[in-house]
């Protein structure tokens, strides 16, 4: 283990307490300067902030003396008008440029967003707008993509564009690990790392950076992670040497040559190999790519092993054979290794004997991308690989892993989930979707028969094009965005809550014609809260709907919490189904687009990923901690359960849930007075 005393030689000398003590007076003056100033004139003052912060990060303490004036700096307006203003949506990505910067403001600003988000996460800075558990997820991704800051030191090349100023970065880190503790940060990354890929998410690319950051330091001889580290060898080797004649990570050309020597028997061995790999992990390293691509010529037998398949998959692979040969020509590249796994849960699902879905696939693999959509896709994945095979790894992966959709930092989940809908529900469609947005760049949907276009609509619910996204996504969520809100419009004049009338028209039409909502549109205020719970459990729970399974996946809408229980925000979600847990307790299994769907929402309530019966990307809570969070729902007005069977007891706890977190505030005034008791 790397302890503070070792990673004294990486700082510069500290000054004397008493000049710390004295820029420690000069941040103070700054920030209360700053905070005194008018809107206008705030930016004339930063400056002298941020320069003085910077002296105060250079020194031992420095860091520290910092974040317990977070709070402060906040307050006082040093993240007016920038992206650092919303912590919500801040990309951990996006920190190593702006750690990198020549600009000594960025960099600054930087650390200091930093450390308040390490006061949220420790619990000193109870913020508005992120969570301790939020808090910590993003500074845990944070430290696991910068792992070179905590352990080497400044390269030729920053010390050339920054100077001193690359310390500031480096004591940032050192700061971080000593609050979280060095014994645990690897292994905080390495449980981070499992958790996410339990839930299967299409992009992994960051993923796959932390998992390259873990290996340099595990070959690193000056770094002793001591005993951190129990589970990254399996991760690492995922990615770099699955199977043995790859072991030592030996380059792909030198992979290709091994190949071509190898008999039937070691070509099984590998096949084997890559494919137990890759079901663990749902990684997929760039050799099983190779692998793939090699065997086409040598039977499809050794093809099945490879993708691991099923009899299922393997009847499907025989079925269309032709199909997925031509599928893993067109998108199968060791720079598009992801496909192999989307390829193989694709052929699991058996969606190609839906009648229309391999037609749709061989017009796929032909499509020809408009000049807007190949620079769409090159700006956001580059030009190692073409557009189009971009593109066909993202349908493959979409189609094998619908539940796997994530929004990115982007207030598109209503966009999201429709794409994870129609992949899970009607991936022809969702196939229809694509070829129009790739290739005419414009979608054309319906409401209530009147044709809506998505290049002739107004600006959708992002405020700029979302890039932090999987393939499909990249090209067809801007299209769905304008479309969606384009439908809110016209419904601007009608009474009560636009979800009632957009969601089927948007979704599809299993979506239910029947909608409750809990809250009132004009007030804010709960609505009918008994009648709302007493109709969900009609509608959805198997005791009192007479055991009917929820056939459709419905769109619903939930009231996001923190883990202190406070209102966050409205979120879109599907609920896939509702059934008994391995533990006999009922739970509603869903369907979350926010990236992460493991989220402590409060009041004892935590969202499950694994461990109660979940399939790959499916969250769970159980009914009564569901229903609390619920408030808008689908239902079919033609099947209605027993209202009446529903005891007043099992309402009451579910309301209490709610009057205790997003509902205190939306009490009405008889309500209320009712709370205050006699």
């Amino acid at each position: 283990m790397i302890t503070p005393g070792q990673m004294q030689d990486a700082r510069t000398t500290p000054l004397a307490s008493g000049e710390l003590t004295g820029l420690l007076e000069k941040l103070d003056e700054a920030i209360t300067l700053l905070a005194e100033a008018p809107v206008f004139a705030k930016p004339d003052i930063l400056p002298r902030v941020f320069d003085t912060a910077q002296r105060v990060m250079l020194q031992e303490g420095g860091c520290e003396a910092v974040e317990q004036r977070a709070r402060g700096l906040e307050q006082a307006g040093v993240f007016l008008g920038s992206d650092w203003a919303t912590p919500q949506y801040l990309v951990p990505s996006l920190t190593t440029h702006a750690l990198k910067s020549a600009d000594p403001n960025v960099v600054v600003i930087e650390a200091i967003s930093e450390l308040r988000i390490l006061a949220v996460a420790k619990g000193v800075y109870l913020h508005p707008l992120l969570s301790e558990e939020q808090a910590h997820h993003y500074l845990t991704q944070v430290m696991a993509l910068n792992l070179w800051l905590l352990f080497g030191a400044p390269t030729e090349a920053e010390r050339e564009t920054q100077g001193r100023l690359a310390q500031v970065p480096r004591h940032l880190f050192h700061h971080l690990a000593e609050r979280i503790g060095y014994e645990h940060v690897i292994d905080r990354l390495i449980d981070e790392i499992w958790r996410i890929l339990q839930q299967r998410p299409i992009q992994v690319d960051t993923i796959k950076q932390m998992i390259t950051q873990i290996a340099v330091c595990q070959a690193n001889p000056e770094i002793d992670l001591g005993t951190s580290g129990h589970g990254a060898d399996r991760l690492v080797s995922s990615l770099y040497g699955p199977t043995h004649a790859c072991r030592e990570d030996p380059g792909i050309d030198t992979y290709r040559e091994r190949l071509s020597s190898m008999d039937s028997g070691a070509l099984q061995y590998e096949a084997t190999g890559f494919a137990r790999a890759m079901h663990d992990t749902s990684l997929v390293s760039p050799y099983h790519a190779v692998l793939l691509r090699y065997l086409l010529d040598h039977g499809d037998h050794l093809l099945a092993e490879a993708l691991g398949l099923s009899s299922t998959g393997r009847d499907c692979l025989l079925c269309y054979r032709e199909l997925v040969h031509a599928l893993i020509r067109g998108a199968v590249y060791p720079t598009t290794p992801q496909a192999v796994y989307g390829l193989a849960l694709m052929l699991e699902r058996g969606i190609l004997y839906q009648p229309p879905v391999a037609p749709a696939m061989w017009r796929q693999l032909g499509l020809r991308l408009s000049d807007w959509s190949e620079t769409r896709l090159n700006l956001a994945y580059g030009d190692s690989t073409s557009p189009r095979a971009r593109l066909l790894e993202g349908v493959l992966c979409m189609l094998g892993l619908p539940l796997g959709v994530g929004q990115g930092n982007n207030p598109t989940c209503q966009s999201a989930r429709a794409l994870s809908m129609w992949a899970y529900n009607d991936p022809d469609y969702l196939l229809q979707m694509v070829t129009w947005a790739a290739r005419d760049d414009e979608i054309i949907m319906h409401f209530e028969g009147q044709p809506i276009s998505s290049m002739e609509s107004r600006g959708g619910v992002a405020q700029n094009m979302p890039m932090d996204l999987d393939p499909v996504s990249l090209i067809v969520v801007p299209h769905l965005d304008r479309i969606y809100a384009e439908m809110g419009r016209r419904c601007i004049e009608r009474e009560g809550d636009p979800h009632r009338w957009v969601n089927p028209e948007f979704h599809g039409w299993w979506s239910g014609r029947g909608f409750r909502i809990n809250v009132d549109v004009a007030t804010g205020q709960l609505h009918e809260l008994d009648d709302f719970l007493r109709h969900f459990y009609a509608s959805y729970h198997p005791y009192y709907n007479g055991n009917q399974p929820l056939i459709h996946p419905q769109p619903a809408g939930i009231a996001v919490t923190d883990s202190v229980a406070r209102f966050i925000g409205w979120h879109a979600i599907t609920m896939l189904r509702v059934t008994l847990d391995p533990g006999d307790t009922m739970r509603v299994y869903f369907y979350n687009p926010n990236n992460d769907s493991g989220q402590d929402w409060g009041d004892g309530i935590e969202v499950s990923t694994a461990g109660h019966g979940e399939r790959f990307g499916e969250s769970s809570l159980p009914f009564e901690q569901f229903a609390s969070r619920l408030y808008i729902f689908h239902y079919d007005p033609l099947e209605r359960g027993e209202l009446a069977r529903i005891t007043q007891e099992e309402l009451d706890r579910v309301t209490g849930y709610i009057h205790r977190s997003w509902g205190a505030d939306r009490l009405p005034p008889q309500d209320l007075q009712a709370d205050k008791g006699p």
